[in-house]
Formats: C-alpha cells, sequence, structure tokens
C-alpha cells in the first residue's frame, strides 16, 4: 500500500483526468489524499479519495486579474500559481511531515504540487491533461504576436515573483523548469503514443494511457444525425457564436444539442427551433456517444472523449494550446477546422463532414486505438512504481547535441564565405550576405534537427 498525495489546480479540463485514477489507486488500498478546491469535492470524494480543501489559499483577485485568468493569460496565472504555493508553504510542510507521502501525483500547471514534491525529496508524477510538450512537439503550438507581446513583457513579473519561491525554500533551476516536460520525470500523458506529436522523443518516463474517463459506454449513433456543441468550462460566453450555430442548423435534417454553460442564462436564446436543444451542463460523454458531429473549442479533454466515442469534429480552437490538438485531429483525418464562423460557414462544414465517410472512419480508428490504451488502471501503475525505470536513451539531449555541432558548422561557413565576400568580391554584398545569414539561421537549424531527428528515431525504433 503506497501513501499517496495528488494535487491540481482548481480547473476541470486538469482535474477531471485525474479522477479515473484516483479511483483505481483508492480500489487498490492505496491512502490517497487529493489537494483540490471546494467546487471539486462532490467529484473527489466519489472516488474515494480523501479530499482536502485549498480554497482558503486562493488570493482575491481584481476584476482585471479575473478577466486576465479567464482569458488564459499565462503571465498573470504563473504569477497566481507562484502566490498560492507561497501562501501554501507552512501548510504543506505540515501535510509531507505528518502523512509522509511515498508519491506525489501532481497536475503539470500545478506549482505547488511540483515544487513541494521536489522540497521534500518524494517521488513526483506529473499528470499530463493536453499533449506532452517539448521542443519537437512544441513546434504545433503557433503564438499569436499578441500572446508572443504577452510572454516577453510579463516574463520580468514572473521572474520578480519565481525568484521569492528560494525564500521559503522552494528549489527550481528556472522558471521553465516548472512548465515544460522533460525526459527525467515520470509522466502520466491522457492520450495515445500514436496521437501523442513527437512521441518517439519520449523516454520511458512517460506514459501514454489514453482517455481517462469514467465510462463502459460504446458509441452508438442515431439514424437521424446528432450535432453537439460546447465550448468547454472556461470560454464558453459566447451567445453569438450559439445563435450562428443554431441559425445554421435549425432547417437541417439533424438534431442539435448546445451546452453553453452556467454562465449564461438559456432565456437568451429566446424560442428555439424544434431540433435545437439548449442546456447549461450535459453529460458530454453520454451526448457524444451518439453524436455525429462535436463543434468543439478543441479542449484536449473535449477532444478525447469525441474520438473515445467516435465522433468527428469541426474545430474552432481559442488558444495555442487548443490550435495544437485542432492540427493533430486533422493530421487524423478526423476533422476539418471551422475558418468561418457565420451561420453559412458553420453550415458548410457540418454538412461538409456528414456528407463524407472518411471523417467518421478516422474516428473510428481513433476510437479503437484510444480503447486499446491502459488507460486508469496504466496510470495507477506508473504512479505506485514511481520512480519508474527507463533504458536511460534521451532522443532530445541527444538530438540537441547533434544540432549544436551542425550550427558550429554552420557559423563557421557563414564566416568563411563572409571572408571571401569581404576579401576577393566587394564589401557592399556583405550588406545583404549578413541579414540574410540572420535570416536563414532558424530554417536551417529546423531542417538540421528534422533530420537528425528521423536518424535518432529510427535508431531508437530499431533498438
Amino acid at each position: 500500500m503506497k501513501k499517496i498525495m495528488i494535487f491540481c489546480i482548481p480547473a476541470h479540463g486538469h482535474t477531471n483526468p485525474i479522477l479515473p485514477a484516483a479511483k483505481e489507486l483508492v480500489s487498490r488500498g492505496d491512502e490517497v489524499r487529493f489537494y483540490s478546491f471546494d467546487e471539486f469535492r462532490d467529484k473527489i470524494v466519489k472516488t474515494g479519495a480523501v479530499f482536502i480543501s485549498c480554497d482558503r489559499f486562493l488570493a482575491k483577485l481584481s476584476k482585471q486579474e479575473e478577466e486576465n485568468m479567464k482569458n488564459i493569460n499565462t503571465t498573470e496565472m504563473s504569477i497566481q500559481d507562484i502566490r498560492i504555493t507561497i501562501g501554501m508553504t507552512d501548510f504543506l510542510d505540515s501535510e509531507y511531515k505528518s502523512f509522509r507521502p511515498d508519491v506525489v501525483y501532481s497536475d503539470s500547471a500545478c506549482f505547488w504540487g511540483k515544487l513541494s514534491a521536489w522540497k521534500y525529496k518524494v517521488p513526483l508524477v506529473v499528470s499530463t491533461s493536453t499533449f506532452a510538450f517539448n521542443q519537437m512537439s512544441s513546434q504545433y503550438m503557433k503564438n499569436s504576436p499578441k500572446e508572443m507581446a504577452g510572454l516577453i513583457f510579463g516574463l520580468p513579473k514572473v521572474q520578480k515573483e519565481f525568484r521569492r519561491l528560494r525564500e521559503y525554500g522552494y528549489e527550481a533551476k528556472s522558471f521553465l523548469s516548472l512548465v515544460q516536460s522533460d525526459n527525467a520525470t515520470d509522466s502520466v500523458v491522457y492520450t495515445s503514443k500514436s496521437f501523442q506529436p513527437y512521441s518517439e522523443s519520449f523516454s520511458d518516463h512517460y506514459a501514454f494511457v489514453g482517455p481517462s474517463v469514467f465510462s463502459d459506454r460504446k458509441p452508438e449513433k442515431q439514424e437521424r444525425p446528432l450535432v453537439y456543441i460546447s465550448l468547454g468550462t472556461i470560454i464558453n460566453e459566447r451567445p453569438d457564436f450559439y445563435n450562428n450555430c443554431i441559425e445554421a442548423l435549425k432547417n437541417e435534417p439533424v438534431d442539435v444539442v448546445i451546452s453553453c454553460g452556467k454562465a449564461l442564462d438559456i432565456g437568451t436564446f429566446g424560442e428555439l427551433p424544434g431540433n435545437v436543444k439548449v442546456y447549461p451542463y450535459v453529460d458530454q460523454l453520454d451526448v457524444l456517444s451518439k453524436t455525429s458531429v462535436f463543434i468543439t473549442h478543441c479542449g484536449m479533454n473535449s477532444v478525447s472523449e469525441s474520438l473515445y466515442m467516435a465522433a468527428p469534429m469541426v474545430l474552432y480552437p481559442q488558444t495555442n494550446e487548443q490550435q495544437a490538438v485542432a492540427r493533430r485531429v486533422t493530421e487524423k483525418g478526423a476533422g476539418e477546422i471551422l475558418k468561418d464562423d457565420s451561420p453559412a460557414g458553420i453550415r458548410e462544414a457540418v454538412m461538409k463532414i456528414l456528407g463524407n465517410e472518411s471523417y467518421a472512419e478516422a474516428a473510428r480508428k481513433c476510437c479503437e486505438d484510444f480503447r486499446a490504451c491502459s488507460g486508469a488502471k496504466g496510470a495507477a501503475d506508473h504512479i505506485e512504481n514511481a520512480p519508474n525505470p527507463t533504458d536511460g536513451r534521451d532522443v532530445i539531449k541527444e538530438l540537441n547535441k547533434a544540432v549544436v555541432t551542425e550550427q558550429i558548422l554552420y557559423n563557421v561557413i557563414l564566416i568563411l564565405t563572409g571572408i571571401i565576400l569581404f576579401r576577393f568580391v566587394s564589401v557592399n554584398y556583405l550588406w545583404i550576405y549578413i541579414p540574410a545569414a540572420i535570416i536563414l539561421s532558424s530554417p536551417v537549424k529546423n531542417i538540421f534537427q528534422r533530420i537528425y531527428y528521423k536518424k535518432l528515431t529510427v535508431k531508437k525504433q530499431g533498438a
């Protein structure tokens, strides 16, 4: 029997995947304490884990801070996570000393879980509610100029808060070490290895266990197509978008279910067409089992549940992380990006998927792949066995060494070419050559990276 601490941030998309694993651990006789927030109390208690409230450590936010958090502002979220960690210091010290855990299972975005495990030198397993992101898979995420500016200008604020952690005994080499995936840390990822981008670049410390769900239900599609629409639990106050969906589909031979969240008054939509129903909340897995097309914001949980129930998607991502998930779905052929969210654009996207069986077939293949994964039992095995053994192979470390060597060679060639231009051709060409060399540096590095990555992963698969 193991003593296990579980930590998570106050977010449904991060909490829900942990619950089946918690229930499985409890069923094995492990003593599990789940440190979370009152909003999730009932869900956690149902797993059999001991719920411990952390609400008192949440700071009172200004309206602007609340808005930033709601819009998933990375700077604001990081600052609040650090402040919560500092506020919990004495409490966590008491909990670790009295409970004496064997393992800590912490959400990847939960700083106080990760930092406290390192502080008290307890084996850590990270719960990864979206894709695992390293320098290869992060290529799927494309930050907008606004997001990039926010990250750049917000970094000094985050670093200022980060430095305070050391005053309270928390050790982290850098802020990056709190947010990135690395091949030395045990991690549970709630997707399949084939759905994870660049899965070969992750070490044996990663367990790809598939979607983490409480359901034995199988897909059972209806003769009359069902279109389900949801934008998740965070950025879901979009009456304009829901109204466009209603307008798009009210005269089509389909049934429509909309889950709009608790913040919107259903009366806002007025009298609904006969084929449309709107709810604040639904049993999503139950609805998805009957769904022919899912219009989704592309949160990892929603996409995983959709494919688990073999439902193809119209993809409407709102953040860079959701865009990464959407990209992977399109690569698998199980969905289409919504490029026009007008009624006409929505209607065209939905009817395209309904009219082409290849989308449903691709979703069925993903369904089979997900259901073949180890699920909650695999997650529990990985948690109980931490720290897990590994063959010691680190593709990313090998890749970085190879790319550095090639980058040095590239720089030497640049210098020699510059000298030749300067001495034997014309100094005037240097004003063209130098900017061109700087601009080409990044694409050249990416080419080297892709070439060596292919070589290394082929070598790994053949080992």
